[in-house]
């Protein structure tokens, strides 16, 4: 991935206290150096080995680029960052499944406050086009926020968190459905089973590597394409060819979790979003229907395209 030679301005963190939260909640703020009417994107981590890439401090590859492109982009450290040391013994530890798309909402809600924050920011954003991408963990707190509905096993409650503010939801390696859920992680992590990708009708991109097989999830091939296919349009589906699960290796710079490091694939990951948020905050930008074209049915192609309305 092509070092990038704009320059940006990173502020972190920002403390916020939140109401019946363990602990406060810190962020991370990315912006380009100049430039106005910047969107937002909102940068959901996973949960993953790390104790940093799993915080406001990782992700560094996508955020970077992000900011680079004329976007501020938002970091949330979620209460189940290993950073935090917080007691597996809580309620909902050590996923915080439901409180991680609240951090999400809190951010929406609170958007003045944390721009304000970033000395020269205020001014130049756009906080009408506000998106979400999320990876592994994040890419399920990104699908509740599109409508993705979860049992609570605690309580037998459905979860709704449908959040219509974002205008662009990126899913990148999110776990599958239930039926295909047939790894030891299934009784460990009880939420991730308890689905249903029916009511996720909000627009979304679905990120997934056709690599991206993890027994002690799923042996099911594409499990992790099930956002998409089991969800109503409109939807999209990229498929990164040869891609596992840190997709060349989004999470942090020179990642030890990294089992599939490849600097290309990073950036045509990040291209591809790009291109996508482009398109769904500007429907006369035609970034993503390009990127169909330069790629389906392309010899030598990184990945494809898929679409449904």
């Amino acid at each position: 991935m092509k070092l990038l030679q704009t320059p940006i301005i990173s502020f972190s963190p920002v403390v916020l206290p939140v109401t019946g939260r363990h602990v406060d909640l810190e962020i991370k703020v990315s912006a380009p150096a100049s430039g106005n009417n910047l969107p937002v994107i909102l940068l959901s981590h996973g949960h993953g080995p790390s104790n940093f890439l799993s915080s406001y401090r990782g992700y560094g590859p996508l955020a970077d680029f992000f900011a680079a492109k004329g976007f501020v982009v938002i970091q949330p450290t979620h209460q189940n960052s290993k950073a935090l040391g917080l007691p597996s013994s809580l309620p909902e530890a050590p996923l915080f499944w439901s409180s991680r798309p609240a951090d999400m909402k809190f951010i929406l809600d609170h958007l003045d406050e944390i721009i304000s924050t970033v000395p020269g920011l205020i001014e130049r954003v756009d906080k009408e086009k506000v998106a979400a991408i999320g990876h592994s963990m994040g890419g399920h707190t990104v699908a509740m926020l599109a409508g993705m509905e979860v049992t609570d096993p605690a309580t037998g409650d459905i979860v709704n968190a449908a959040e219509p503010r974002l205008k662009a939801l990126v899913l990148i390696g999110t776990s599958g459905g239930p039926e295909g859920f047939n790894g030891i992680i299934k009784q460990q992590y009880p939420a991730l089973a308890a689905v249903n990708f029916s009511t996720m009708t909000l627009p979304a991109l679905v990120v997934n590597g056709d690599k991206d097989i993890n027994l002690m999830f799923s042996d099911v091939e594409n499990w992790r394409a099930d956002a998409y296919y089991q969800s109503p349009g409109p939807k999209e589906l990229l498929t990164v060819f040869d891609a596992e699960h840190i997709f060349g290796g989004i999470s942090g710079y020179d990642a030890r979790e990294t089992s599939d490091e490849n600097p290309e694939r990073v950036a045509f990951v990040c291209e591809s979003i790009l291109a996508y948020i482009r398109s769904t905050l500007d429907p006369t930008d035609t970034s993503w229907e390009d990127a169909k074209k330069a790629l389906n049915g392309v010899r030598g192609a990184l990945g494809s395209i898929e679409s449904k309305l």
